[in-house]
């Protein structure tokens, strides 16, 4: 009878449902202190509570454990196990996750909000075919040209040392289109880049820029919505094996609440910011007439060219433009 019961415990401490004491170790860029950071602790505390210290988050903020694709690779040996990644990281496990970051792609929160509700669950679903959970697309705003010279036409853009992320295959693209040679630096790096002239012009939300001191190094601002910024919170599912199906699903309610909270929020912000950048003493400035449409031609010819192992997929890009065509025409 002894045998039995010791025989039986052995099965349920190492059965698949048996659910230890668990720290998910998770990365992101995002300074502490900011409110994504606030959002993300609160709800890493209230994971532990519910979870009855079951489930401990443990965060790595500010780029503490390196650039994205330093990150990405500690998630898939298992040294860290998730992280707060924006779209262009995400394009390292799936290329179709920079779907909405097309440049020229959404220009509008109206088209953000209407694309939203037909491609989310696509774009989330392609995170998880490549062995990783989503809880939901996190909102980062439009991204504006900054820079330290004034630019209103192509001719003025180019000669600019522009930043790009590291790795970031879509805006070099982009940018080579319209004949700018770009410069990839790392996002931890970004300021100290415009610091030392390294960089004179970067692509960022408001909120971003103030929130990474950008925008005391930045003189003017184009007002081109150039392309849509996001991100996803994302757990590795061999990370999450350990973690009982009960305890996942008070991840997945806590983190994905967080998240929308964190998009109302994020929207208010972008707004308020976009504004404040001119109080700082950033002079705005429109595009010479026809000058956007010339760009996105350019740009949109150089996309459609992509090919190879990091490409979209044309279907869905195609579906994409097609479902934003039919938005500005009023159907």
């Amino acid at each position: 009878m002894r045998i039995l019961t010791l025989t039986s415990l052995v099965l349920f401490l190492f059965s698949p449902a048996y659910a230890g004491k668990v720290t998910l170790k998770i990365a992101t860029l995002s300074p502490d202190g900011t409110i994504w950071m606030m959002a993300f602790r609160k709800a890493a505390k209230e994971i532990k509570k519910e979870t009855d210290g079951r489930v401990k988050l443990r965060y790595y903020p500010g780029g503490v454990m390196g650039n994205n694709k330093t990150v990405l690779r500690k998630m898939r040996i298992g040294q860290l196990h998730g992280g707060a990644l924006i779209a262009g990281a995400l394009a390292n496990i799936h290329p179709d996750t920079q779907l909405y970051s097309l440049p020229f792609g959404l220009e509008s929160f109206d088209e953000v909000d209407q694309v939203s509700k037909k491609f989310d669950d696509i774009v989330i679903n392609k995170l998880d075919e490549k062995g990783f959970i989503s809880y939901g697309l996190s909102e980062g705003g439009f991204a504006y040209m900054m820079s330290k010279h004034k630019i209103t036409n192509l001719d003025e853009a180019k000669g600019r040392k522009v930043w790009i992320p590291e790795g970031d295959r879509i805006s070099r693209i982009a940018l080579e289109a319209l004949g700018i040679s770009p410069v990839p630096v790392p996002i931890t790096d970004v300021l100290t880049g415009l610091q030392t002239g390294l960089i004179d012009t970067v692509f960022s939300p408001s909120t971003a820029a103030i929130a990474l001191q950008w925008h005391t190094q930045v003189k003017h601002l184009t007002k081109i919505p150039v392309l849509y910024t996001y991100g996803s919170f994302v757990i590795s599912k061999k990370a999450l094996k350990r973690v009982s199906e009960e305890d996942k699903a008070v991840i997945a309610n806590v983190i994905g609440r967080t998240v929308k909270e964190l998009n109302i929020t994020t929207r208010k912000d972008e707004e308020s910011a976009f504004k404040a950048l001119a109080k700082q003493g950033i002079a705005y400035h429109d595009t010479v007439p026809g000058e956007v449409d010339k760009w996105r031609v350019k740009v949109t010819a150089a996309l459609d060219n992509m090919s190879g192992d990091r490409a979209m997929s044309p279907e869905l890009v195609k579906q994409l433009r097609e479902f934003v065509k039919k938005i500005r025409n009023g159907s």
